[in-house]
């Protein structure tokens, strides 16, 4: 598998010198600065890949292999009157890339928001920090912060009462970082940032959408773009959306194994692949991320490799585990995944190669107080591509 490092840009405070020290050859990155639904020049995917790829000699190159991503239009997910330009423009993009050498695309398909966290700073017994999801300081949130109509129905009553405790428990200082934390959008998001009301709007534009019908959007959008990408030899690598379960009334349709049999049975195009992302899909219980892994493997073209641990009284909260202790049997992942590349014979046409990063490292260490993105500080996935590295070299003996 080809080691990658997720970077967000020049303003990124992990550089692209430091990602060379790494040992990771591959960088994942987009550009960010262009809003949904515009075209990315190719002249700015090149000044873009001019800064990740430049070396001095005798120095480390880099490559940027992999777009993370190419944000996909609100219209286009609500099949509106007029969305056929975004389609269209979704597609220039990705022969601009193409033309750059750059053919293996994550994107998802998640409506108003992207992944979601309601801690940022969660600090562990260890005094490190990770990411967190609470489904009860989430269901505070919903009801009593953004007092989403009839939010009530997707609560029982006593999560509505311990919801309301929790909100009433709360300073507005935690109001207002809370709503942050969901709303206004984590690096790396493909949706817009919003206000209260904002947000609420873009709630509403979705009443009605049923996963059936956001389902039969996402098959449209990619019957129109997977003839091109076969052309180009594009590998599109769908991400799960994150939690994977419908939330604040919005369907999601990326979830489970089920999901992804009904979209690639719907569209077998070679192009049709999966970002086999083990944290997001690892949320779920009933998702079995080894027998994923083997199941899926012709269609996994990337993958988020990092683990989560889920609380035991409330299965829907978790936080981010070091990448090899958590909910996950991440060794017999990364098994399976080789396993696959072996049936690719990578070695005759690299190109056929799984792509990983490390994904949500703790903040850590000298990390602890600076300046991060919330889940992207070095040290921490330092730590997890290194342990990663181990599971791979112990595996390919």
């Amino acid at each position: 598998m080809r080691e990658s490092w997720r970077w967000f840009g020049p303003n990124d405070p992990v550089t692209i010198d430091d990602i060379k020290q790494t040992g990771a050859t591959d960088v994942v990155s987009a550009l960010h600065s262009i809003p949904a639904g515009e075209v990315w020049p190719l002249e700015a995917i090149k000044e873009h890949q001019a800064m990740i790829e430049r070396a001095e000699p005798g120095e480390a190159a880099l490559r940027w292999t992999v777009v993370e991503s190419i944000p996909v239009h609100e219209d286009i997910k609500l099949a509106r009157p007029g969305s056929q330009v975004y389609v269209d423009n979704w597609i220039t993009s990705m022969e601009n890339l193409a033309q750059c050498g750059i053919k293996t695309i994550c994107y998802n398909f998640m409506p108003v928001i992207d992944w979601t966290r309601t801690d940022l700073s969660y600090k562990l017994p260890t005094g490190a920090y990770a990411l967190r999801f609470d489904q009860k300081k989430f269901a505070a949130f919903d009801l009593f912060i953004l007092q989403r109509e009839n939010a009530e129905q997707d609560y029982s009553a006593d999560e509505v009462l311990e919801a309301k405790s929790i909100f009433q428990q709360m300073s507005a200082a935690e109001k207002e970082q809370l709503t942050n934390n969901i709303i206004a959008g984590l690096p790396g998001r493909m949706t817009d940032s919003y206000g209260l009301d904002g947000f609420k709007q873009m709630l509403a534009n979705y009443k009605g959408m049923t996963r059936t019908g956001l389902r039969e959007n996402l098959i449209h959008f990619l019957a129109n773009v997977l003839p091109k990408a076969e052309a180009l030899g594009v590998k599109l690598a769908i991400h799960p959306d994150d939690p994977p379960r419908d939330m604040l009334g919005l369907p999601r349709i990326l979830c489970t194994a089920d999901d992804l049999n009904e979209l690639f049975s719907a569209l077998p195009s070679e192009s049709n692949g999966m970002t086999l992302c083990v944290g997001t899909y690892g949320s779920r219980p009933d998702n079995d991320l080894p027998a994923m892994a083997q199941q899926f493997g012709p269609r996994i073209h990337f993958t988020h490799l990092r683990g989560v641990s889920r609380d035991a009284d409330e299965q829907r909260s978790f936080y981010e585990a070091n990448h090899l202790d958590s909910d996950i049997d991440m060794v017999s992942v990364i098994k399976a995944l080789l396993a696959e590349e072996n049936r690719r014979d990578i070695q005759s046409n690299p190109d056929n190669c799984i792509f990983l990063r490390p994904d949500h490292g703790h903040q850590m260490m000298d990390d602890i107080g600076k300046k991060v993105n919330p889940g992207y500080s070095g040290i921490g996935r330092l730590k997890g591509l290194a342990e990663i590295r181990g599971v791979i070299r112990a595996l390919s003996i």
